[in-house]
């Protein structure tokens, strides 16, 4: 049987998430290649849709990383950002794809250290949750169990 290998969307915001991703390649330190980044100018800037659609388009774990309480380029990114996790974790419960899919971490520029070790942490807890129960649901086979 081949091992799963989850796919992970990690929204990283633009001034310390995605820096310490990029330290953590500066600094050739080895994660796993799940991660798929996408950087944004704000961890706030990422809203419930975007999380939503990431998993509804195959991915099996979402992480959003943002800068440290109080060092957020925006002011307050971070807390709203922390706030709409906290939101989609249990709506992801409710409906059975389970919230522990979706993580929020918070970092500075310079841990990319930190960043490597997440990345680490999230793959090795998305390959026990398994695939993401969303991906076998698509509008045709629905229409046929209708």
């Amino acid at each position: 049987m081949e091992k799963f290998e989850p796919v992970i969307v990690a929204f990283c915001c633009n001034y310390c998430a995605y820096t310490a991703a990029d330290m953590a390649g500066s600094k050739r330190l080895c994660y796993p290649p799940n991660i798929k980044i996408i950087r944004v100018p704000c961890s706030g800037k990422v809203d419930a849709i975007h999380i939503i659609k990431a998993l509804e388009k195959g991915a099996d774990g979402v992480l959003v990383a943002g800068c440290l309480e109080g060092d957020c380029h925006f002011k307050n990114g971070n807390i709203e950002a922390s706030k709409k996790v906290t939101y989609i974790k249990n709506l992801l419960d409710e409906i059975g794809i389970g919230g522990e899919r979706v993580e929020m971490v918070l970092m500075s520029a310079g841990m990319g250290e930190r960043f490597a070790q997440t990345a680490i942490d999230i793959t090795k807890k998305i390959r026990v949750l398994g695939p993401n129960p969303a991906k076998s649901f698509t509008p045709d086979k629905a229409s046929n169990d209708l």
